[in-house]
């Protein structure tokens, strides 16, 4: 019986070692969705896939997801601490490469794919892109307004409604400057497009 319970424990030990051996580093560069897409091609495979789900460029979703979490999958919000020093829960229950939340991404895995992980590039993409998507159906904001869709996704529809965004400067900035990655990241891709899906070519 303890010889059992021992490499019960030995291969939980060894799986986590594992999982997190594989786990994916940030991209090197991630001010060039050109080196992105080169260093994982994978994720433009992704990418394609959630701008073929929901018609989202795929520049303003990458661009939200460097925003929200650097392109760190496992990515948690800071922490509160009481008196200042004694840790006491996250700030929010965002987690993983798009910081999505936990009611709204079980309304994603409701109405998309109950197996979705927020840990998962794939799932993570496709997940910006229904939530886009849906602020377009509900708000009226355009796909490729990369200022107010962010801002619906930071304060969800119902603060956008309210323009609850109005009372927070910081916030204004961090969307103009999603903004503009979206833009940076558009001209980029323009330039690569070409070259990216030729070396789709290879596997399709």
């Amino acid at each position: 019986m303890k010889n059992r319970l021992l490499w019960q424990v030995l291969f939980s030990v060894l799986s986590l070692v594992v999982l997190s051996g594989c786990a994916t580093s940030p991209p090197k560069n991630q001010e060039n969705l050109c080196d992105i897409f080169r260093e994982y091609p994978d994720w433009y495979d992704d990418a394609l896939d959630m701008q073929d789900a929901f018609g989202v460029p795929i520049q303003i979703s990458m661009a939200f997801m460097k925003q929200e979490s650097a392109y760190v999958g496992d990515a948690k919000p800071p922490r509160y601490y009481a008196l200042g020093f004694i840790p006491w829960g996250r700030v929010s229950s965002a987690y993983g490469y798009a910081q999505a939340q936990d009611p709204v991404w079980s309304e994603y895995q409701d109405q998309v794919s109950s197996w979705s992980s927020r840990s998962d590039f794939g799932d993570a993409i496709m997940f910006i892109g229904w939530y886009i998507d849906g602020s377009q159906k509900t708000l009226g904001i355009s796909k490729w307004d990369a200022y107010s869709q962010y801002l619906a996704y930071h304060e969800g529809r119902g603060g956008f409604k309210r323009k609850s965004y109005t009372r927070k400067p910081n916030l204004l900035k961090v969307a103009r400057r999603v903004d503009q990655t979206a833009k940076n990241y558009g001209w980029q891709l323009k330039q690569c497009k070409a070259e990216l899906d030729s070396n789709r070519s290879w596997f399709f």
